[in-house]
């Protein structure tokens, strides 16, 4: 099979670019012919002036963009094409080049963008659905993308437009939501339930499950406000037992975080910054659990399958795509997000109950060989390639 892939990588990196790299391998091991069309939103660093001021009309229509995947289309003949993400270099141009060429396409949802011009559904420390519910004039009006109502207007109008134009729901064979919880957001949304599929994201490289108990907890991911670090810290001063905690990760919010664990006296809470990955692992391997704090809608968190291939359940926030993949009370626990307290209960409980945990982590470990494995994402992928060209092309 011959396999476009499209995808636009933001300027920080992000799992959407992992996930795009993973499914390129896996079929690129398995002998089809891999295409990539693929642009950044560092190009951006080089505009200045009357360029930059076209940035919104761009970002609704990018002809350099159609133009160059019409080309492909028409000289390399792919039997489908794959779009994991068209924001905002690469534009929703590209679909009318498929459509012209009779190519199917594929799209995998990686963020909540088709309905909420921030892409996350948070605004302001909560959970915030008013965009999809009451209309995009909502996220324009508190600037949502970028702080800025000025670049919210042209998000929003970018969706607008396509929306009118039903660009996705013409111009995309089949959608790919990462869960369950996703799959419902989008058909609540307007995307018709039999045009989405579920499949999850995984853990490309076997890591073995651990050998041994863990002695420490852990955190691993962005320290940004949507991640909610600071619920972390604030469990951890109400512990009533001395759990130590590894924090894996950087962001906006390390050095204010890292201060405020100071003082608070939490000296057995050490900051790690970012790691390169087979050093996340070791860290993984040697957790008795890890912790998820993340009070917006992730949808499907990396490090949770990662946790669960080395055996290690997770203690994650009762909310979105997270409840749905920790089983509580199988694979992990559930907290209520946002509230210490509970968080605390569920740490102390776990820390102090290593033999259940011991039974939770391989629990963890075969719900990711049966879900999780690169085996079992490919033949899912295949899968909804297939129905793609029985029922398109």
């Amino acid at each position: 099979m011959k396999i476009l892939l499209v995808h636009n990588t933001s300027q920080q990196p992000s799992e959407e670019d992992v996930v795009f790299g993973q499914e390129r391998q896996l079929l690129e091991r398995a002998g089809h012919k891999v295409l990539t069309y693929c642009r950044s939103n560092w190009e951006i660093a080089g505009y200045s002036g009357l360029k930059r001021l076209a940035l919104a009309k761009r970002m609704v229509w990018a002809r350099d963009s159609r133009q160059e995947v019409a080309r492909l289309l028409h000289c390399e003949k792919p039997d489908l094409v794959h779009v994991h993400n068209t924001f905002l270099m690469v534009s929703p141009s590209i679909y009318s080049a498929c459509r012209e060429a009779h190519v199917p396409v594929v799209q995998t949802l990686h963020n909540y963008r088709l309905l909420c011009p921030a892409a996350e559904f948070y605004r302001d420390a909560r959970v915030c659905e008013e965009c999809a519910r009451g209309g995009l004039w909502h996220g324009v009006l508190h600037g949502c993308y970028g702080r800025s109502r000025a670049a919210t207007s042209a998000v929003a109008l970018m969706l607008a437009v396509h929306r009118r134009l039903h660009t996705w729901n013409g111009g995309v064979d089949l959608f790919i939501a990462p869960s369950e919880f996703s799959r419902r957001k989008f058909i609540e949304g307007g995307i018709p339930a039999d045009k989405i599929s579920v499949k999850p994201n995984f853990a490309l490289a076997d890591p073995g499950c651990r050998s041994q108990a863990g002695v420490y907890a852990l955190f691993v991911g962005g320290l940004s406000p949507g991640k909610r670090v600071l619920t972390l810290l604030t469990a951890w001063q109400r512990l009533f037992v001395p759990v130590p905690l590894l924090i894996i990760g950087g962001g906006p919010e390390r050095k204010p975080l890292q201060a405020y664990a100071e003082r608070a006296g939490l000296t057995g809470v050490l900051f790690l910054g970012h790691l390169p990955h087979d050093e996340v692992v070791a860290a993984l391997k040697g957790a008795q659990f890890l912790v998820f704090t993340s009070e917006w809608y992730e949808n499907f968190p990396m490090t949770i399958a990662e946790a669960f291939a080395c055996g290690v359940p997770v203690i994650c926030s009762r909310l979105g795509a997270m409840q749905e993949i920790v089983a509580d009370g199988r694979t992990g626990l559930h907290f209520t997000p946002g509230h210490p307290d509970d968080l605390a209960q569920k740490v102390e409980w776990a820390w102090t109950h290593p033999e259940q945990m011991a039974e939770m982590g391989r629990a963890a470990r075969a719900e990711y060989e049966a879900k999780y494995t690169a085996e079992r994402n490919y033949e899912t992928l295949m899968e909804t390639y297939e129905k793609v060209l029985g029922h398109g092309g």
